[in-house]
Parts: structure tokens; C-alpha cells; sequence
């Protein structure tokens, strides 16, 4: 009797692309850190100054209040500081693993809020704070890996 679970890895069927996969597979977790951090840093921007068609610190916190979450100011600075610096820490990759704890948790929240609307984001839904927190289960699972400062100085947090 054979065993359906194999040691092998499976052949491409291009096998052109399986030394291609073979050589980019030791990246693929600083592509999902710096994409996850670098996505994360306008949406920072556009709560703590106003960019990109954000509405800034004063109108994120109305926003949050009028939600329920008061003081609507902390928790919008709060915000604000955890996307655009903890962006560009996860860019990095310093504190790796302790700010996308904190994107996780940030992010259960933003479910939470966005369950009443269903399922898809152009209603209101939480398929975007899903995939955010997916985004950074993976990285807290994975840390900061070999091209991160966590890395360069000795820890992995």
C-alpha cells in the first residue's frame, strides 16, 4: 500500500519555473512583511495628517465616536501611530512580532465593528479587516525573518 503523503515536493508542470520558485522562496515572507507594512503606512497618514483624502486626527475621532469608541482622539492617535509607524516598523522589521500583535488585535476590533454590514468591503463589510489580520497572523507567526533589523541585532521578539 503507498502512502498518499509524500517527503517529495511536487514537480511543476512548467519546470522551467520550479528553479524560479526555488530561488524566490527564501523572500517570500519579507515580500509579505514589507507589502503588509508599506500598505499599511497611508492609511496611518491619512488618520494623523489628512493625506491621501484622510479626514486627520479631528475627524477620524469624530468618526470613532460617533461608533462608540471614545475618546475618540486617543483612539484615533492610537490608530493613526500603529498604521504609519508600526507600517514602517513592520517595513523594517523591527519589533516585528510585537506590532503585528498589535495590527491582530486592531484589527479583531475592525471585524467586530464591520460584521453588522456582511461580508464585503464595498458595503461596509469585513473582508479588508480579514485579510488585514491574516496579513498580520502571518507575520507574527513568522516574525521578522533574515532581512530584518530584528534580525541584524540579535532578537526576535
Amino acid at each position: 500500500m503507498t502512502s498518499i503523503v509524500s517527503n517529495q515536493k511536487p514537480r511543476t508542470i512548467i519546470p522551467a519555473f520550479g528553479s524560479v520558485w526555488s530561488a524566490l522562496e527564501p523572500l517570500s515572507p519579507v515580500i509579505i512583511r514589507v507589502t503588509t507594512g508599506l500598505l499599511m503606512v497611508p492609511h496611518g497618514a491619512q488618520k494623523l495628517f489628512g493625506a491621501f483624502g484622510g479626514y486627520g486626527l479631528e475627524g477620524t475621532a469624530g468618526w470613532l465616536e460617533s461608533i462608540g469608541f471614545v475618546p475618540g482622539f486617543a483612539f484615533a492617535l492610537m490608530i493613526g501611530l500603529l498604521e504609519f509607524v508600526g507600517g514602517l516598523m513592520l517595513t523594517v522589521g523591527l519589533l516585528t512580532r510585537p506590532v503585528a500583535a498589535a495590527v491582530l488585535v486592531f484589527m479583531a476590533v475592525a471585524i467586530n465593528t464591520h460584521l453588522p454590514a456582511g461580508y464585503f468591503w464595498n458595503e461596509g463589510g469585513f473582508e479588508m479587516p480579514l485579510m488585514w489580520a491574516l496579513l498580520a497572523l502571518t507575520v507574527l507567526i513568522r516574525g521578522g525573518g533574515k532581512f530584518s533589523i530584528d534580525h541584524k541585532i540579535g532578537y526576535e521578539f
